[in-house]
């Protein structure tokens, strides 16, 4: 018997925009309570900031990330393009990454370590900007800079115990929440209307 071949069609619904809403939520509900103090922590509020950062930006960025790398290596649904497969290493890297800080936060646990793991963001962050750079993907390229920043300021923040670095952290996820919700924006406006 010969072997059977499936060929799906290449898709325009590349699911992008999924994964910038979701971190650009987690950023506005994070960030915000980071930069202003509002609402104020108590055990009862990061059980619901937790519940956020596991949803939103941990769960829309996996599921997007996932949704990615298998339309990209199985199906070849999306073409193929380079830059589609950082998205969706960072993507997938990104909501676990969330899902773990939201589990830390609804059981009230330590964020010193989150230190380590923010070195480990800063290159993923840094590499993505670098790709994008290439790509020629301004947009993107702006969003990991964002990012890059982010875990820049968090290292020492969380090393030494910086408390104003907690706020400078908010304000840049609130500035990158903004980028993200601009980018959610227009690639709907793009995919969905066919606009320029």
């Amino acid at each position: 018997m010969d072997a059977q071949t499936l060929s799906l069609t290449h898709s325009p619904f590349v699911p992008v925009a999924i994964g910038f809403f979701g971190l650009g939520t987690g950023y506005f509900v994070w960030g915000g309570q980071a930069l202003f103090g509002f609402p104020r922590s108590a055990p009862d509020v990061d059980r619901t900031m937790a519940m956020w950062g596991f949803w939103m930006p941990g769960f829309l960025q996996f599921l997007t990330g996932v949704y990615l790398i298998v339309g990209l290596t199985w199906f070849d649904v999306f073409g193929g393009t380079a830059p589609l497969y950082m998205a969706g290493l960072a993507f997938t890297a990104f909501g676990i990454h969330w899902f773990a800080m939201a589990h830390r936060r609804y059981i009230g646990a330590s964020s010193a370590p989150e230190a380590w793991m923010a070195i480990a963001f800063l290159f993923l962050s840094a590499l993505g900007a670098d790709v994008f750079f290439r790509a020629g993907d301004v947009p993107v390229m702006v969003i990991f800079i964002g990012l890059t920043l982010i875990y820049l300021v968090e290292i020492p923040t969380h090393f030494l115990s910086w408390h104003a670095g907690s706020r400078l952290v908010g304000l840049l996820q609130l500035a990158t929440g903004v980028w993200l919700m601009y980018c959610t924006y227009t690639t709907v406006i793009h995919v969905a209307l066919g606009a320029a």
